[in-house]
């Protein structure tokens, strides 16, 4: 990515990764464009990035409602212009047990992270080919590969982001514009706390190999993987011993995560 001020558009950036990641680029001097629902939030991360050094501009959105996804990617159109870069960052959900999530939560996980992530990339894809250049994120977790109990709605949520990325990794190849599907463990943000019950259901890891992440190393490793036009960036790197583990002996490796699940809701107890 060649520096000069670029056009980078965050969603979930009135908090946690998402604000971290526009923060990041403020300090690059590009001009952030802001989604998120909480309007004072939102306004918050602002002046971070103009602090940072940046430009930032905001729009109050909730990205479940996929008809005002379409029509703020319309505003963003016409008053910032297309935007060189694309971080779609926003999720939602609870890690809860099949029994315990409702259809409407499990539609609302859908449609964020992925219904959303589809139609703001659908509405801004075109100029980005006509223009030549442009490159896209995906903020993900490991349940994009891996499978854990109590998590089913949350897990195909972000099967499904994964498959969108990778796809248009393949898609978009000739246009010029790059996918990047950065995979992000364990992140100490606000996301525990707005989600309960969602870390008591984490299975039990060795810190040493995954470490949690500090939301300002997770906003690097977007910030990198879109500076060197990579395809995947997994954060902790030990993630991707376990992808390849699981694509060789899922038997065994499923069978690994349910006792460190089971021992992690013990230890939670």
């Amino acid at each position: 990515m060649s520096r000069g001020r670029k056009s980078v558009l965050v969603t979930g950036s009135s908090s946690g990764i998402g604000a971290a990641i526009a923060k990041r680029f403020g300090r690059e001097g590009d001009h952030v464009v802001l989604l998120a629902r909480n309007e004072e939030r939102l306004e918050r991360t602002a002046q971070d990035v103009r602090k940072a050094g940046g430009t930032a501009t905001t729009y109050q959105i909730d990205l479940q409602d996929i008809s005002a996804t379409l029509s703020v990617a319309a505003r963003i159109t016409e008053e910032v212009g297309t935007p060189d870069l694309l971080v779609n960052n926003a999720g939602a959900g609870r890690w809860l047990p099949l029994l315990e999530t409702n259809t409407e939560e499990a539609s609302a996980m859908i449609a964020v992270p992925y219904l959303a992530a589809f139609a703001l990339t659908r509405a801004f894809v075109p100029s980005m080919i006509e223009r030549g250049s442009g490159g896209i994120a995906f903020v993900t977790s490991p349940a994009s590969y891996l499978a854990w109990p109590n998590a089913s709605a949350y897990i195909a949520s972000r099967h499904a982001l994964a498959g969108f990325a990778e796809g248009l990794q393949s898609e978009l190849k000739p246009t010029g514009i790059v996918t990047t599907l950065v995979v992000l463990g364990t992140t100490e943000t606000p996301y525990f706390e707005n989600n309960p019950g969602s870390r008591e259901r984490i299975p039990e890891a060795d810190s040493r190999l995954l470490p949690v992440l500090t939301a300002d190393q997770a906003a690097n490793a977007v910030y990198e993987g879109l500076a060197q036009r990579r395809r995947f960036v997994v954060k902790p790197g030990f993630y991707r011993v376990l992808f390849v583990l699981n694509a060789l002996f899922p038997k065994t490796v499923a069978s690994q995560i349910r006792r460190a699940a089971k021992k992690a809701r013990k230890a939670g107890a």
